[in-house]
């Protein structure tokens, strides 16, 4: 069973709660790019596709763009206003689709800013327009997110969450609210 915290209170924007879980799926993410051992451990262990696609080979500054590029993201998803357009964050996950499907997969990242692209991504499953659910996140550092191991896990959150919607018969806004209301 999964459960989803409501981020925004009003439910706009919701995060898995998975399960052995002590947070959702949107706080653990922030917490790891905001922690410098664990940043750190990564970009040595990932460094040939930092120097390769980012042309980054320095990894205190790997780390320093991504506390600073994750706090950008924090604040543009943490302080939206009630009118403000979720749309404009998240995108389809397959940069080709061009028309809406049900459950779509979607990635929020910032827009290219200094130095290199962002790096950072935020995965969901979209309910309905405006109406999201975080899966989880990831720092991708590939084209692709099925060349490695820690972007792969994410692409397979995403259709575990997308799975147990359907299984729920969860397809929309309401139908999500009237699960919720059934806990």
């Amino acid at each position: 069973m999964l459960l989803f915290d409501d981020v925004t209170n009003d439910g706009r924007l919701w995060s898995v709660r998975y399960e052995g879980e002590s947070d959702n799926a949107l706080f653990t993410v922030f917490s790891q790019w905001n922690d410098v051992e664990w940043l750190r451990e990564f970009f040595y262990k990932n460094k040939d596709d930092l120097t390769r696609y980012f042309k980054v080979t320095d990894v205190n500054e790997a780390i320093y763009d991504t506390i600073e590029e994750s706090d950008i993201l924090q604040c543009m998803i943490l302080d939206l206003s009630p009118d403000a357009d979720l749309e404009q964050l998240f995108r389809p996950l397959n940069n080709n689709q061009t028309a809406a499907m049900l459950l779509d997969k979607e990635k929020a990242k910032l827009k290219t800013r200094g130095r290199h692209s962002s790096w950072l991504r935020l995965y969901a499953i979209r309910l309905e327009k405006g109406v999201f659910i975080i899966t989880g996140g990831a720092i991708k550092l590939t084209a692709s997110m099925a060349e490695r191991s820690h972007t792969l896990q994410e692409l397979l959150k995403m259709e575990k969450v997308r799975n147990f919607l359907l299984a729920e018969g969860i397809v929309d806004k309401q139908s999500f609210s009237d699960y919720q209301n059934t806990l």
